[in-house]
């Protein structure tokens, strides 16, 4: 179908143009709608009209916040926008993330510090139904293949999420009242859920007893490398989500744990606003939470996290020159997404931080929390 350019006018971004079967609305998580998809670029589409089905996703990003995210499946493996082929792909709204760069710079920050995996992603805008509803992020799903999480697929490695949401069907495991799912794979046996555990447990065991070195030390049970770049990712942009949900790892059977990939981080960068911990640049927090809050009563430890922080820090401190350089790349397309959504001046919404005048000053913002929080790590670091 031709697309009207009349109220949302071309702005340089691929437009994914999805249709459900008979225009069914899209209400929940749970059911998978078959659909079709195009993409467009100014005045045609770039490609062939390909099979899927889509549904909702997330958690308070789908069911809280006004602009709803979505999983798409496709009939068969396929590249999109020069990624590489798979079926799984998520459309990240950023609802409550007003210059929608958040997820983006994070995970571009992740690769520059040299993580095996980030999610590939393109910046999009969709329409569905055919109608606008604005600038998503195309984004790849955390899944185990060769272009994603690659990791053995014989029975002997894992890929685990703390905090998930509770799906029926899946495979999960409760440790210190926290909840693990095993995202692969899906349906282990049962000698390989009861290695996992167990192996789980010891871990849990040994945190606890605090003793990091010598002959049984940290780097014995958990890639220290991975968790240094995790930490600080996730310390840096003070995540709500990375203390609570959306934590990956993968372990392999007599081998040790591998944080990551990273995921998750629209109200990460003081975007997060009940209550003034997470708002302020201010104070650690990651340190303090979840399997931290015992490796960081180490003192040598702590020293190794400095030394990777000031080892890094020409990195950390890019991020800001990044965020007004990919701004500049979306700034016509935040017109049309707060034509569709004018949030901007917005804070009613219990996602919504504070009002902005113009996309621009939401960039500023956001860059100001950066520097603020980078200047505060390196005074108390």
């Amino acid at each position: 179908m031709p697309l009207d350019d009349s109220e949302y006018p071309y702005v340089n971004l691929p437009r994914l143009v999805i249709e459900t079967e008979d225009f069914a609305q899209i209400r929940d998580r749970e059911t998978e709608h078959p659909a079709k998809l195009q993409i467009y670029g100014e005045k045609s589409p770039e490609d062939q009209i390909l099979d899927l089905t889509i549904k909702g996703r997330g958690n308070s990003s789908f069911t809280g916040m006004p602009k709803p995210s979505f999983k798409i499946s496709l009939s068969k493996k396929r590249s999109l926008l020069g990624m590489p082929k798979d079926k799984d792909w998520a459309l990240i709204a950023n609802s409550a993330d007003k210059t929608m760069l958040r997820n983006f710079i994070t995970f571009k920050l992740a690769r520059w510090l040299g993580d095996e995996y980030a999610p590939r992603n393109k910046f999009v805008e969709l329409y569905l139904n055919r109608q606008y509803q604005g600038v998503y992020l195309l984004t790849e799903t955390i899944k185990v293949s060769k272009s994603r999480v690659n990791i053995k697929e014989d029975g002997s490695q894992f890929l685990v999420e703390i905090g998930p949401t509770y799906k029926a069907g899946h495979t999960y495991f409760k440790q210190d009242e926290r909840l693990y799912e095993i995202c692969f794979p899906s349906q282990p046996s049962s000698q390989s859920y009861l290695d996992l555990t167990n192996h789980m447990n010891a871990w849990t065991e040994y945190l606890k007893k605090g003793h990091f070195h010598g002959e049984d030390s940290l780097a014995s049970w958990i890639d220290t490398e991975d968790f240094f770049r995790y930490y600080w990712i996730q310390e840096l942009s003070k995540n709500l989500d990375g203390a609570r949900r959306s934590i990956y790892f993968t372990w392999e059977k007599q081998g040790v744990i591998k944080m990551g990939p990273v995921w998750d981080f629209d109200v990460a960068y003081g975007n997060w606003v009940q209550g003034d911990t997470l708002l302020s640049p201010a104070n650690w927090h990651i340190r303090l939470n979840g399997w931290n809050q015992y490796i960081f009563k180490d003192s040598i430890i702590k020293e190794t996290a400095k030394k990777y922080w000031i080892a890094n820090h020409t990195l950390f401190s890019s991020i800001t020159d990044s965020i007004s350089k990919y701004a500049s790349t979306i700034e016509k397309s935040a017109s049309n997404e707060f034509s569709r959504w004018p949030i901007l001046e917005n804070d009613e919404n219990w996602s919504y931080k504070e009002k902005y005048s113009s996309y621009k000053e939401a960039v500023d913002s956001l860059n100001s929390w950066i520097n603020q929080r980078i200047n505060w790590i390196d005074n108390n670091i």
